[in-house]
C-alpha cells in the first residue's frame, strides 16, 4: 500500500497546480459529511441515467432491427413497377439492372388482390406470384416457413402457401383446397361473373406481422398469370442490395440509368417509402425517449452545482489563502471546474460500462427476471416477439457519454465562478 501511495504521490506531484489541488479535494475527507452525501448521490443519478439511456436505447434498436428484419423477409429491398402494374419484358430488365454491383438478386412478381373462401370462412387477400427458385433471393420467406416450402408452388398444379393467421381465419388446413375469386371479370351468356379457381393448400408461413400474416397469399407466378391474365407480363420486379440501407440511393440511381435508355415509364420504390410511417414513428419515439431520459441525467448532473456551492463554502479559506500565495481567479476556478468534472466523470463512465454489459447481456438478464418473479414481460400469446431484443449502437454510447459529461462539466460553471470571486480578506478576517 505504501508503494502505491508512493506513486499517486509522483504522479500528482507532476501535475499541473489546478489538476493536483482538484484531484486533492475531491479525494480528501470533509469535516462536512452531506457533502460528501451529496457527491456521492450525483455520480450515482448520472451512472443511473447513462445506464438506463443506454439500455433503453439499444432495447429501441433490437426493437427497431427485428421488425425491419421481419417486414424485408416478405417485402424486398427495390421494386421496379411498370405502367399499370404490369412490366412486358423482365429478364430483359432484370439483366439490365443485375449489371450494377450493389445488386445482389432478382425475381418477377405478379401482384393482384383475391377472395379466398373455405366452407363458411370468406377473407380478402394480397395474392402474389412468385417464381420459388428466385424469390428466396430477395427474401427471407423461406426460413419463415412453418409448415411446407416454396417449392411447392409448381407451375400448372394450382398450389397456394397462406399465412398462418389467413389460415386460422378461413379454418383451412394444409393439404385442404380453398377457392380463390379474382375481382376481374369474365363475360357470359348470364352477365359478367368474377373467374374462380381451387387451390390446394401446400404450405403456412409466419412472418410475425399481422399485416402479412393475415392479408398475404402467395401462388406459382404461372397460376397467376392464368388467373389475372396477365399473359407474359408480370406486375414487377423485386430486387435485393449487398446493403439495405442503400435502398434510397440506388432508387434514385435506378431511375435515372432507366430514364436514360428511354424507358420512362419505370417506377422504382425502396422499402424506406413503402414503410415510411412505420421507421418514422420509431426514430420518432426513440428520439423522444432519448430526450426524457436525458432529463434524468440532467437533473443527476447539476446535483453538483449544490455539491460545489457547499464545497466552495466549505474551503473559502484555503481559496484566500491560494489567492493570497499568487494563484489567479482563473486557476481557483479551474480547481472546482477538475472537481465536478471528475465527479461526473465517474459517474458516466460507471453507468456506461453497466449499460452496456446489461444491454449485452439483456437475453439473459430478462428470462432470469421472470423465472424469480414468475411473470412474463412479453406473452407470447399477445405479442409477436416474446424476447427482449437488444441492439448496442455504439454512436448512441459515444453521444450518451459526450451528452453526460458536458453537462456535468456546465453544472460546473457556476460554483466555480463564484469560487474564483473570493476575497482573500473578506474571507480570512475571521478564521
Amino acid at each position: 500500500m505504501s508503494l502505491i501511495s508512493t506513486v499517486l504521490s509522483t504522479i500528482e506531484s507532476k501535475l499541473p497546480f489546478e489538476l493536483f489541488v482538484g484531484l486533492r479535494y475531491t479525494k480528501a475527507k470533509r469535516k462536512n459529511h452531506f457533502i460528501s452525501f451529496i457527491s456521492l448521490t450525483s455520480m450515482v443519478g448520472i451512472a443511473l441515467g447513462v445506464a438506463a439511456l443506454i439500455v433503453v436505447l439499444s432495447v429501441m434498436n433490437g426493437f427497431q432491427a427485428e421488425l425491419r428484419n421481419r417486414i424485408l423477409g416478405v417485402a424486398s429491398h427495390l421494386e421496379i413497377t411498370g405502367a399499370n402494374n404490369q412490366l412486358s419484358d423482365w429478364p430483359a430488365l432484370a439483366s439490365q439492372v443485375k449489371a450494377n454491383p450493389k445488386v445482389k438478386a432478382s425475381a418477377p412478381y405478379v401482384m393482384a388482390q383475391g377472395m379466398l373462401s373455405y366452407g363458411q370462412g370468406v377473407q380478402g387477400a394480397i395474392v402474389r406470384g412468385v417464381l420459388p427458385k428466385l424469390e428466396d433471393g430477395v427474401a427471407d420467406l423461406g426460413r419463415h416457413m412453418k409448415v411446407g416450402s416454396l417449392d411447392d408452388l409448381r407451375a400448372g398444379e394450382f398450389n397456394i402457401v397462406l399465412g398462418t393467421d389467413l389460415a386460422q381465419l378461413l379454418g383451412v388446413g394444409v393439404g385442404e383446397k380453398v377457392v380463390l375469386m379474382a375481382p376481374q371479370g369474365q363475360f357470359t351468356p348470364t352477365g359478367v361473373v368474377p373467374r374462380i379457381k381451387q387451390f390446394r393448400v401446400v404450405g403456412l408461413f409466419q412472418i410475425g406481422m399481422y399485416e402479412y400474416d393475415a392479408g398475404l397469399a402467395l401462388i406459382h407466378i404461372d397460376d397467376a398469370s392464368k388467373l389475372y391474365r396477365m399473359g407474359n407480363n408480370v406486375s414487377g420486379l423485386r430486387l435485393k442490395l449487398d446493403d439495405l440501407f442503400d435502398a434510397p440511393a440506388m432508387s434514385y440511381q435506378l431511375t435515372q440509368d432507366l430514364s436514360k435508355d428511354g424507358a420512362s415509364s419505370y417506377f422504382v420504390t425502396d422499402w424506406t417509402q413503402q414503410h415510411a410511417n412505420f421507421f418514422k414513428a420509431v426514430q420518432l419515439e426513440k428520439r423522444v425517449m432519448f430526450i426524457i431520459l436525458t432529463l434524468i441525467v440532467a437533473v443527476a448532473a447539476f446535483n453538483i452545482v449544490s455539491t460545489l456551492v457547499m464545497a466552495v463554502t466549505d474551503k473559502r479559506a484555503d481559496v484566500a489563502i491560494m489567492r493570497t500565495f499568487g494563484a489567479s481567479p482563473g486557476s481557483i476556478m479551474r480547481i472546482f471546474i477538475v472537481q465536478g468534472a471528475l465527479i461526473g466523470m465517474i459517474g458516466t463512465v460507471l453507468g456506461a460500462a453497466s449499460g452496456v454489459l446489461i444491454a449485452l447481456n439483456i437475453d439473459t438478464i430478462v428470462p432470469f427476471i421472470e423465472r424469480v418473479f414468475q411473470v412474463q414481460f412479453l406473452a407470447k400469446d399477445v405479442y409477436y416477439i416474446s424476447d427482449l431484443p437488444s441492439k448496442v449502437e455504439w454512436s448512441d454510447v459515444s453521444t450518451i457519454i459526450v451528452m453526460s459529461f458536458v453537462l456535468s462539466l456546465l453544472a460546473t460553471l457556476y460554483p466555480s465562478y463564484k469560487a474564483s470571486k473570493i476575497n482573500p480578506a473578506e474571507a480570512l478576517r475571521y478564521e
